[in-house]
């Protein structure tokens, strides 16, 4: 074959050929995708652990006087929920403590957070406050709570207070230093155009800490709930902390446990909540 000839192939082509691929693994169609993995997980332990707990119980590994089967709490559970009077269903109490905890976070809440806010943009009101709430953030808000019973009395309004100085510490900490570590460039700019205090507080410090002011809304919803249900023990005829002590008072275990798990299925929802209305604001920020 003559080297025109052999050009000519090289040119044209050679024959094609076939290439083998090694099966597509069962993760990389959705089948078992890690997500999935972590859903099935989250479900499978928690019913794996309740299943031990009652097998425990039967097997009389556990003192049932302290650890009442999984069963036997559902059966409490219902009763309780479907009771004939409804100021003594598990209703009732759920909707009392809610509304609390709910107007209790309301007020520590929002001044907290326009308070924390004016913080981060002033230094020199920040240098003013700040040796105030390194004193009283400490403080057990427990501790305070007879003084607020003495000033506000033992109904509604001594448990919406000792809710609301647990959640605006919280808040105001959180609020303050997130404004406060707003990269100063994107206040500048406000400023190069004119913009106005109020208008840098609303449209630049507030959107800029919103992702730490969740964090602290979080943690001040927790306190929220630990602080209603210790006020509801202290002085109330109503309320899941009521639930809970009136039943170490009358020893039905059951009911205990039952405040304990609406209280925690509370807890579980309300962060669920703050999770959306923050992916709602804040649909930039990354989630892994």
């Amino acid at each position: 074959m003559t080297a025109t000839a052999i050009s000519n192939v090289e040119q044209q082509g050679s024959a094609p050929s076939i290439e083998y691929r090694a099966p597509t693994p069962l993760r990389d169609v959705g089948l078992v995708s890690p997500r999935a993995k972590e859903r099935i997980a989250a479900i499978v332990a928690p019913l794996a652990l309740l299943a031990l707990w009652e097998l425990a119980v039967r097997s009389g590994a556990l003192d049932v006087r302290f650890f009442p089967a999984p069963s036997q709490i559902v059966q409490t559970f219902y009763a309780m929920t479907f009771s004939a009077q409804w100021d003594q269903s598990l209703g009732h109490h759920l909707l009392v403590s809610l509304s609390r905890a709910l107007i209790g976070f309301l007020f520590g809440a929002i001044p907290a957070v326009m308070l924390g806010a004016v913080m981060g943009l002033v230094p020199i009101v920040r240098a003013a406050l700040q040796p105030v709430v390194g004193a009283l953030f400490p403080i057990p808000k427990v501790a305070i709570l007879p003084l607020l019973m003495l000033i506000f009395g033992i109904g509604e309004e001594s448990k919406w207070a000792i809710i609301a100085v647990g959640v605006f510490f919280q808040v105001l900490i959180a609020t303050s230093a997130g404004v406060a570590n707003i990269d100063k460039i994107y206040l500048d700019v406000g400023q190069n155009f004119r913009a106005g205090r109020l208008n840098r507080y609303l449209t630049i410090a507030l959107p800029g800490a919103l992702p730490v002011i969740f964090a602290g809304l979080r943690l001040g919803w927790g306190s929220a709930l630990l602080l209603l249900v210790t006020a509801e023990m202290v002085s109330s005829q109503s309320g899941i902390g009521f639930v809970i002590w009136r039943a170490w008072q009358l020893l039905t275990v059951e009911d205990m446990y039952v405040g304990l798990i609406v209280i925690s299925i509370v807890g579980m929802c309300s962060f669920a909540l703050l999770d959306a209305i923050e992916r709602r604001l804040l649909p930039w920020k990354s989630r892994s």
